[in-house]
């Protein structure tokens, strides 16, 4: 199934969510025990994060999950569902990421997310890997030339076999933290989808007002695709601070208090999931294409926001 195609031609709201795969040791029923509760809602596509290894000082290996295309292929087949794999240029140069792309294709996995990933602490700014793609428009233009049967190296594209995938990309209602604005931020995701993105998933926000504004500059300047909003519930009461901190958004005065207010984390996840199906039910109202839950390594929260709101 053409993700792409699905959300641009859909006339309800539809549903799905994102998950981490599993650390170092954990097994594949840790991914399987976060997927089953949501089947029941009839999610449209599973998106599987990916993250860059990491390496000390050293250069021991410090940080490493499962690959992400073995997690795509598990899920794909005994969900029988589409899979959306984020493919990264940060650590990865363009042959190594034709190479994870050739083997997705293989596999019969044509959707993907194409970002450009963030930058490891030890290396701010951002710089990519040498002979890799830089941002996500130029990892874009690859697959685009792959969908044409352009291969690195090819001489001969007569004899090649196009892929055909299908291509979301970030956007970020709050703009991404390096871009020194929201205007030019937005004008950063036009290019995105001139080099051939067909929807658009964002970051997570908590206040709607924020991806109303977002999708009313982006229609401004001429970005005509889908723009889906991406809901992260709270779960945790040290995250009223860690969140901003880390995905560089703000937290709306009313749930910043109530949250800061919460004896423990049980309570701070029940305000989260509250918070979030208020947040849901609005874009609902307003006729958003698809809901994404960041769902991560938890289905509960996601299963009472879509208990509630589908």
């Amino acid at each position: 199934m053409n993700v792409a195609h699905t959300i641009q031609t859909t006339t309800k709201t539809l549903f799905s969510f994102e998950i981490l795969p599993p650390l170092k040791g954990k097994g594949i029923e840790t991914i399987y025990n976060t997927i089953d509760p949501l089947m029941e809602y009839k999610p449209q596509f599973i998106n599987i994060t990916s993250h860059r290894e990491v390496y000390d000082a050293n250069n021991n290996r410090v940080r490493r999950r499962p690959g992400t295309v073995a997690i795509a292929g598990a899920i794909s087949h005994k969900y029988n569902i589409p899979v959306v794999p984020h493919i990264l240029c940060g650590g990865f140069n363009r042959k190594e990421t034709e190479y994870v792309l050739l083997d997705l294709h293989f596999l019969g996995i044509n959707n993907v997310l194409a970002l450009r990933g963030d930058a490891l602490r030890s290396d701010e700014p951002y710089t990519p890997e040498p002979e890799g793609n830089r941002y996500a428009q130029d990892l874009l233009r690859q697959i685009a030339d792959m969908n044409k049967g352009k291969f690195i190296g090819d001489t001969d594209y007569n004899t090649s076999s196009p892929t055909h995938f299908s291509c979301g990309v970030a956007g970020y209602p709050e703009k991404h933290y390096a871009a020194p604005d929201l205007d030019t931020d937005i004008l950063h995701l036009k290019e995105k989808q001139d080099a051939g993105a067909q929807y658009i998933i964002t970051q997570m926000f908590f206040d709607n007002a924020h991806y109303f504004n977002f999708v009313a500059k982006c229609r401004a300047v001429g970005i005509t695709i889908p723009i889906v909003p991406g809901i992260k519930p709270i779960g945790l009461k040290n995250q009223v601070d860690v969140l901003p901190k880390l995905f560089h958004i703000e937290l709306p005065q009313d749930l910043d208090t109530a949250l800061r207010a919460c004896s423990d984390d049980e309570q701070a996840k029940q305000i989260g999931t509250q918070w979030a199906i208020m947040q849901a039910k609005e874009l609902i109202a307003h006729n958003v294409p698809l809901l994404h839950l960041f769902t991560y390594s938890s289905a509960k929260q996601s299963v009472e926001i879509a208990k509630a709101v589908f």
